[in-house]
């Protein structure tokens, strides 16, 4: 298993996208560990498998040793059946013979059993080895792809905020700025020009009423003055 191509190919996280552009090294990298947990996921399949039929094998060898025994009691059994006479000797041989071979056989299933379990077993370890080195793997990409993520994310945040620093043209803007200043001292000196106009237009009538107001004023101080003096006995 090319564990590198599975991570770097290209074409199976956007089946969709350009076929003239790079895939995304995000979703690439997730398509990647999806093949790698699919992997793993019948690697633990097979590797049980292959557990219960090295169990099989051992309870084959135990089954056969344990059946290998009692045929052997039994041509003993025989044998002394036929030596105290219970049993004709000749009968007695012969069944014994029979459960002699039988216990041969037995030791023949135990033998090819044992050596099928330690294939069996070589064949597990050599497996259990490739499943830890394969969730250490899917581990390691994960790890790896939480720190491209976030890597991508301070790099895009970053960039924008180059990208508007770079947009940002300090000239302009202090041409901006003396443009306002122009404007509002526009503005100031149309406002004082139109109080200006305002002051001009005022009717002659006003500038008569203001004149009279302002010497009826003077007369009427005059006079209650001169009052006050009088009635202080003051002389002029």
């Amino acid at each position: 298993m090319n564990i590198f191509k599975r991570i770097f190919k290209i074409g199976q996280a956007e089946t969709n996208s350009a076929l003239n552009q790079l895939e995304d090294p995000i979703k690439m990298t997730e398509q990647g560990i999806r093949d790698l947990k699919e992997d793993l996921e019948k690697s633990l399949k097979a590797l049980a498998e292959v557990k219960a039929m090295a169990i099989r094998c051992r309870n084959d060898v135990e089954v056969n040793k344990n059946k290998g025994e009692d045929y052997e009691q039994k041509a003993i059994m025989l044998l002394k059946r036929g030596q105290d006479g219970s049993l004709e000797m000749a009968e007695a041989d012969r069944l014994a013979s029979e459960a002699l071979v039988k216990k041969e056989e037995c030791m023949v299933i135990m033998g090819k059993a044992k050596e099928d379990h330690a294939r069996l077993e070589s064949n597990l370890a050599q497996m259990d080895g490739n499943v830890k080195k394969l969730r250490q793997t899917i581990s390691h990409y994960e790890n790896e792809l939480k720190t491209l993520k976030a890597r991508v994310k301070v790099s895009s945040a970053t960039k924008n905020l180059n990208k508007q620093l770079a947009n940002i043209d300090a000239d302009s803007t202090v041409g901006m700025l003396e443009r306002m200043r122009e404007k509002v001292e526009q503005e100031e000196a149309l406002a004082e020009s139109f109080g200006e106009i305002a002051n001009e237009s005022r009717s002659i009538d006003d500038e008569i009423d203001k004149a009279l107001a302002s010497d009826d004023v003077t007369v009427k101080a005059s006079d209650e003055l001169t009052a006050l003096k009088e009635k202080l006995g003051i002389s002029k």
